[in-house]
């Protein structure tokens, strides 16, 4: 018989227990990918290959706070601003969702196409868009979501503005990164009764990224020490700004993958030691026949690395092809919008079934290497 013939033979002898190893591990590491793609989602939000020259300009006080709409003329003379447009989310209610079904945000038509260009609209459809102002247009995820299409009313109850909107969808984007937002005229905002024209924010297009720091810099002093005080970010920047608000959801998640890590590793040793065990004889007719500690090192070693290598192949692998094919946005409801298992997760994930596969051998090797031939004959199978 061969070397990894023996191997393979021992670590299949009590077939049950090693079934129920191998599922052990890839259960727990299959956990440990969707916790590692979780966090990296919710703390690196995905973004759009025209992110990196937005700029987004809130109230500084909070994001509840709106700005006057004074401010686009003064934004719009900086130097290597090449649009700037209001952004203010409606917030509003479509029939009977009991939440936000889709968001809803008000902005200047005619700049679209400038701020966020990887829309893809028809220019039909957006003409139309541009000269009828109680008209929208609709990501086709959530067309395809409420079956909606182009001609369809589209009511939206207020929620954070005293007003109603009855819009009428004239246009179905796609190609953004996030196809399922709603886009109206602000001027329903801007002439609502008894409104005062405020918005929600401005986002910024530069006409070069280089000019990122300057720009934002030189918006932030604009306004210092005025009546609504800004702070100017990048779009990434706003992002991340909104993941805080869930609190320390890093540690949170980390204090639960090492958990996970921890009880596997009790877990996989135990099992080990258990089956080193139950061959004590064995190995010490080994040692007999001239086995030195090295060698039965190894094959504890490989035995147990074996193991832990199935188990992640199963584990990772499947958390690859089940997040591979998933429409997370449709499975979470809109919460996240991709679900990427990166190589740098497969590798993170590897590396603790390597330290699995490590870990649980050392104690059957301390074991093995204190007994002596005459106690290893004495024990009992």
């Amino acid at each position: 018989m061969s070397i990894p013939g023996f191997v393979l033979r021992n670590a299949l002898r009590n077939k049950r227990r090693a079934l129920l190893s191998i599922l052990s591990v890839a259960v727990s590491l299959f956990l440990l990918v969707t916790l590692l793609v979780a966090l990296r989602e919710l703390t690196q939000p995905p973004e759009d290959a025209g992110a990196a020259a937005r700029i987004v300009v809130r109230n500084k006080i909070s994001l509840g706070s709106t700005l006057p709409r004074r401010q686009r003329v003064i934004i719009e003379k900086i130097k290597g601003i090449e649009a700037v447009t209001p952004f203010t989310f409606f917030g509003g209610k479509y029939k009977n969702d009991s939440g936000f079904g889709f968001a809803q945000f008000g902005l200047d038509p005619t700049k679209l196409t400038k701020i966020f260009g990887e829309a893809k609209l028809p220019q039909e459809q957006m003409e139309t868009w541009i000269k009828d102002p109680t008209s929208c247009i609709m990501g086709i995820k959530t067309a395809e979501k409420y079956g909606l299409k182009i001609g369809d009313a589209l009511p939206l109850t207020g929620t954070f503005w005293p007003i109603d909107l009855n819009l009428k969808i004239v246009g179905i984007y796609k190609g953004s990164l996030d196809d399922r937002n709603v886009f109206f005229h602000h001027r329903l905002l801007d002439e609502m009764p008894g409104g005062n024209g405020d918005v929600g924010t401005w986002f910024v297009k530069l006409a070069n990224t280089e000019d990122m720091n300057r720009v934002i810099e030189q918006i932030n002093q604009t306004f210092l020490n005025t009546s609504a005080e800004v702070t100017a970010e990048t779009e990434r920047a706003f992002q991340l700004g909104f993941v805080s608000m869930f609190g320390n959801i890093k540690q949170l998640v980390l204090s639960i993958c090492s958990v996970v890590v921890f009880t596997l590793m009790l877990v996989c040793a135990s099992t080990m030691s258990m089956a080193i065990r139950e061959r004590f004889r064995e190995l010490a007719i080994l040692k007999a026949l001239g086995f030195r500690r090295r060698e039965l090192f190894a094959f504890i070693l490989a035995e147990s690395f074996g193991l832990a290598l199935v188990g992640a192949l199963i584990g990772v692998g499947g958390a690859c092809l089940l997040y591979g094919n998933l429409d997370m946005t449709k499975a979470t409801q809109g919460f996240l919008i991709s679900f990427e298992v990166t190589p740098r997760i497969i590798g993170q994930a590897a590396a603790v079934a390597a330290l699995l596969g490590i870990v649980a051998s050392i104690a059957p090797s301390m074991a093995v290497a204190r007994m002596s031939v005459v106690q290893g004959l004495k024990t009992l199978d």
